[in-house]
């Protein structure tokens, strides 16, 4: 969608009730705009926060500008409540870690400086207040060397990356005294950030080419925006991602895995956002081993070639999961045999995962949760169903788990990974329209693995009655062979937990060094 604001007077006036938006819906405001771009001043109705409007008291007491910018007043706008509230001012850095002694400056280059104050209610709250600036000569793709501090709210919302973004809040506007009560603001939208709400498209300030050169996270940022506000990515805006892919690729790991996450985490289908990373080309340069199942079939149990799939599932799939999810079956092109069956795939696929995340930098814990749960995804519980014959009972008796089974699963996945492990089966099925799985099994296993739960055991080295100074005390030395020795012992303790005493641990590892 490629709307032209050129017609229209870009400080457009209306009087606009935020509050009244539902968040699943933007309110179309297109002809409103139109109607009303040469009357009365724009303004919105809301209940700023009383610790948000004392940062404001103090900004205008002291003769400077206050302004609601950024994120927060798109969410406002949107009939969404903000996480946290950022502000704008001509107060220089300095200046302000002057009149608020409780602040810290977390940017002094960018003129950024915290402030904590706190509500009616006596907690404390953070208010990241940011001196209005103009930035120049970019490196890295993201940073500017230049940064100059100014007092000219329009070149500082000029510099922001869309038009959603590049609204401001008057904060003195309105009366300091009502704080926490509803009352009308005055909006000031240089770059017509409304008229692109109500029309649900993102659109970058001023030349598209130039915002993403500044800025190569804002490619990423563009992909989980348009994802988790459900809206287009305008049509210059889309052709200057794409062009400026090497520019993105610039940025660090770190910043990228994060756009990531919230793409995945905030958008209520994910797959929106993934599709556009893969369209416009960054897709291939993060993750592209997801590339590799578009297209491939999957003849006999799926209705989606892998890709879609994959994103189906994470779709459905809860937020704690959804990196499984969307890795669960990752492995299957590289194990495709071509007749419907991908042998190995659950080993090839954590594999796999352990090594996209750490290219894009996860902490080891989360991979290592992660890679389980793609590495377990494929377990089969029998269980007793109606209208079973005898036979088949006595067929399915004969591969029932055992106690020593269910401990073993347990001690694979990870105790504390199990009910995830249920969630992303069940995602897995509920993304395909072909499954043949039944709740039932994940019901019947629950039922199996809360029975043996009840009775004690060992599922991991440190569940041991002893450690390694056990076993160096009776004459191991320190090192690899120590750990060796419990998971031997570890295994041994899995078959039978009743051997799972001190005297009994010791006199196993006694005949180990026998040998």
């Amino acid at each position: 969608m490629d709307i032209s604001l050129n017609k229209f007077d870009k400080r457009f006036k209306t009087n606009f009730s935020a509050n009244i938006a539902p968040q699943d819906s933007v309110p179309q405001l297109k002809e409103e705009y139109t109607r009303n771009a040469d009357s009365g001043s724009t303004t919105i109705k809301y209940a700023i926060p009383d610790y948000v409007l004392k940062v404001a008291r103090m900004l205008h007491k002291e003769g400077y500008k206050a302004y609601l910018v950024g994120g927060a007043l798109r969410d406002i706008v949107m009939g969404i409540e903000p996480d946290d509230y950022d502000l704008g001012t001509d107060a220089k850095p300095e200046e302000m870690l002057r009149f608020f002694p409780k602040s810290v400056s977390t940017g002094a280059k960018f003129g950024m400086v915290m402030v904590l104050v706190p509500d009616a209610k006596n907690e404390t709250h953070s208010v990241e207040v940011t001196t209005f600036r103009s930035e120049a000569d970019y490196v890295d793709g993201r940073w500017p060397t230049k940064v100059e501090f100014i007092g000219d709210l329009d070149r500082d919302l000029g510099r922001r990356d869309f038009t959603i973004n590049a609204m401001a809040l008057d904060l003195t506007s309105g009366d300091y005294e009502a704080g926490g009560k509803e009352q009308s603001w005055l909006l000031y939208d240089p770059f017509g950030g409304m008229t692109d709400l109500g029309l649900r498209v993102l659109r970058a300030v001023g030349t598209p080419i130039e915002r993403f050169r500044e800025d190569g996270l804002r490619a990423f940022r563009a992909c989980r925006l348009a994802s988790q506000l459900g809206f287009d990515i305008e049509s210059e805006t889309y052709e200057a991602i794409r062009q400026s892919v090497a520019i993105a690729m610039q940025v660090s790991m770190e910043r990228i895995r994060d756009e990531f996450l919230k793409l995945l985490n905030h958008s209520a289908k994910p797959s929106r956002g993934i599709e556009l990373l893969r369209q416009t080309g960054l897709l291939e340069r993060i993750i592209p081993e997801l590339l590799e199942g578009y297209g491939v079939e999957q003849k006999l149990f799926h209705h989606d070639d892998v890709y879609h799939h994959l994103l189906n599932t994470c779709d459905v799939a809860p937020d704690k999961i959804k990196l499984a999810a969307l890795f669960h079956d990752i492995g299957k092109p590289r194990t495709d045999m071509h007749n419907g069956h991908f042998y190995g795939h659950d080993a090839e696929g954590e594999r796999m995962t352990r090594e996209i995340m750490k290219r894009l930098k996860f902490p080891n814990n989360e991979i290592e949760r992660v890679a389980r749960l793609v590495k377990n995804h494929m377990f089969f519980f029998p269980y007793a169903e109606d209208n079973m014959t005898p036979e088949q009972i006595d067929n399915l008796n004969e591969k029932a788990w055992t106690d020593s089974a269910v401990r073993r699963f347990i001690a694979r996945v990870g105790e504390e990974n199990v009910d995830d492990l249920f969630a992303l089966r069940i995602a897995d099925a509920s993304a395909n329209p072909k499954t043949a799985f039944q709740p039932k099994e994940v019901e019947e296993l629950q039922k199996r693995i809360s029975e043996v739960r009840a009775k004690d055991m060992a599922l991991k080295v440190t569940d041991l009655m002893i450690d390694g100074e056990d076993l160096m005390a009776i004459g191991f030395e320190a090192g690899p062979q120590i750990g060796i020795v419990l998971n031997d012992l570890l295994e041994l303790v899995l078959d039978d937990p009743m051997i799972n005493t001190k005297e009994n641990l010791l006199a196993i590892a006694t005949k180990k060094i026998a040998k």
